[in-house]
């Protein structure tokens, strides 16, 4: 693979306002009453569609810190297949799914926003849209410019 120009970096500005915006998103998140690793399995599974590699690396990581079992993590490529989520968890999954789709599906189906917003308030919504909006925006810096992994793994 051919060495790619690094986006953050090239524009630290940018990246740097990304950052404080995913940090006042991960705030708003936990002052609405959510979990971090509801969080960390949204950007887990938007980083899987996206074929984010770093940020899949980046995200797993922090699941596991927040308490995460591998399993779920490892899942999360079929997780309407399982009983492992909650249903706060497959709602926001499917937002995730339905949200990093929309090149494709032009969309958020009315019974993904419906399932979504039975079981969310509309803080704890607005921070899981946010939350997908900023993960599918660092997916594609990352996936643009071939961001390579870390030496050391998780």
């Amino acid at each position: 693979m051919s060495t790619r120009i690094q986006l953050s970096p090239a524009l630290p500005g940018a990246f740097k306002e990304l950052r404080a915006a995913d940090q006042t998103v991960a705030k708003a998140a936990a002052d609405a009453g959510l979990d971090q690793g509801l969080l960390e399995l949204v950007r887990i599974r938007a980083s899987q569609l996206n074929g984010c590699a770093f940020c899949l690396d980046a995200h797993a990581r922090d699941a596991r810190e927040a308490g995460e079992s591998d399993r779920r993590i490892v899942m999360l490529a079929a997780w309407w297949e399982t009983k492992l989520y909650t249903e706060q968890e497959r709602a926001a999954l499917a937002l995730t799914d339905a949200m990093t789709r929309l090149a494709q599906t032009q969309d958020v189906p009315d019974e993904v926003y419906e399932q979504a917003t039975a079981v969310f308030t509309e803080q704890q919504y607005a921070a899981i849209a946010w939350a997908i909006a900023l993960i599918n925006t660092l997916n594609r810096l990352g996936v643009t410019s071939r961001k390579d992994l870390p030496e050391a793994g998780w």
